[in-house]
């Protein structure tokens, strides 16, 4: 049997994605499922209040927030995305995230081959 490219997550299982990080006051926890040359796929709780400053990926950033509210700076403009809703950061755009209520999300960043 091939070893499987996810990792920290149970295979042929189902599973409530929301439920695989748990909310720390003052922290962002994250768990990285995939990490290579071509995708990046990683699960976030942040503690309102918290942010990941302004940087910039080589990779568009796909964004499914699963609860909560979060404050997405693309550029020069805000997006407060909610419960449900996606946003896609484009490549080189520098970006910034702060998390207005407690709040949840996948991170998916496809690099260019």
């Amino acid at each position: 049997m091939e070893q499987s490219i996810l990792k920290n997550i149970d295979l042929a299982q189902v599973l409530t994605l929301k439920n695989l990080v748990d909310y720390q006051h003052g922290q962002i926890v994250s768990k990285t499922f995939v990490q290579n040359k071509n995708v990046s796929m990683t699960l976030f709780a942040f503690s309102k209040g918290e942010e990941i400053s302004t940087h910039s990926s080589h990779g568009d950033a796909f964004v499914y927030v699963m609860d909560g509210n979060g404050e997405f700076t693309v550029g020069d403009t805000v997006h407060k995305v909610t419960e449900g809703q996606v946003l896609v950061m484009p490549a080189e755009i520098p970006h910034a995230v702060y998390a207005a209520t407690d709040f949840k999300m996948l991170l998916v960043v496809v690099f260019p081959s």
